[in-house]
């Protein structure tokens, strides 16, 4: 069970929050957090899968806090591969609960859902 207070959870969030930032900003030298920088790093591969898992929405027109739900998702699922899918895919929805609005849990399943079919 998931709680607020668990050390994964925590560090998903604040990677949440520090790739949410970058979105509006787009300069990775202001980014603190390591786990963010990771993703911004490697941003082309994954955003290559967030938008063939969700092509009738385009990035540009995706919801800023589920785009970084997303791309954090899709980093732990195919680059850094240190958890059970199952686990990454709860937690991306337990964060689109959190933070994003009414129909972002379903969105983030699909989403994650059809890329893990494609890969």
């Amino acid at each position: 069970m998931i709680t607020r207070k668990d050390k994964r959870h925590l560090a998903r969030e604040h990677a949440i929050e520090a790739i949410f930032s970058w979105n509006f900003q787009k300069s990775r030298e202001k980014v603190n957090n390591p786990i963010a920088r990771e993703v911004i790093d490697r941003l082309e591969l994954i955003d290559k899968i967030v938008e063939s898992s969700a092509p009738e929405f385009p990035k540009e027109r995706m919801n800023s806090v589920d785009l970084a739900i997303l791309r954090l998702a899709v980093f732990e699922l195919f680059i850094k591969k240190s958890e059970p899918v199952k686990v990454v895919i709860d937690e991306a929805i337990e964060l689109a609960k959190e933070y994003g609005g009414e129909n972002s849990p379903s969105f983030i399943n699909g989403a994650l859902g059809k890329a893990i079919k494609q890969k």
